[in-house]
């Protein structure tokens, strides 16, 4: 891990992940870890893997369900089973910009469970100080590399705990 020099401190790692199940054994990892107001933004290419770590983030929340991608209807929410955070599901693909974003009115449904918003690199950072970003990337068939960056203080005290998410 390495610090960024920037005005929030940052942490950043890459995670191999070799297989579909794979990935949704590291958002199991990433959702057990993550509250209630915690902001998750994904990246990389179409067929990366966007909604399929979301599944995984939404499984260790705890949230049942299917979780598709909520590419045409921009924003999906998924309520919680029992007293956990839920998951507020966007995706940015279509957006024009971080105003879009801001139109969404997202804040009240944020506070109330865990936002992860696909497309979200320069479109949502401003959500929340705090946050991860993932950027997933291909790297074979079925296997991918997950770039990931701790951003704000909130994360100090788990980055070890995100970082060994990697070894699932």
């Amino acid at each position: 891990m390495t610090s960024a020099p920037q005005s929030a401190q940052a942490d950043t790692g890459v995670w191999e992940v070799a297989s579909e199940d794979a990935m949704v054994g590291l958002g199991a990892c990433l959702g057990a870890l993550l509250q209630a107001g915690d902001l998750v933004l994904l990246d990389g290419p179409l067929g990366a893997g966007k909604t399929t770590l979301t599944r995984g983030i939404a499984e260790g929340l705890g949230v049942p369900g299917p979780v598709t991608s909520p590419t045409f209807v921009i924003a999906r929410e998924h309520a919680a089973r029992g007293p956990g955070a839920g998951l507020l599901h966007v995706d940015a693909y279509r957006l024009g910009g971080p105003e879009e974003v801001e139109d969404l009115d997202l804040a009240p449904a944020m506070t109330a469970g865990v936002t992860v918003v696909e497309w979200g690199g320069g479109m949502a950072e401003h959500l929340a100080e705090d946050r991860l970003e993932l950027t997933l990337l291909p790297t074979g068939e079925d296997s991918r590399e997950v770039r990931w960056r701790a951003v704000g203080e909130r994360w100090r005290a788990d980055l070890s705990r995100v970082a060994g998410c990697g070894g699932r």
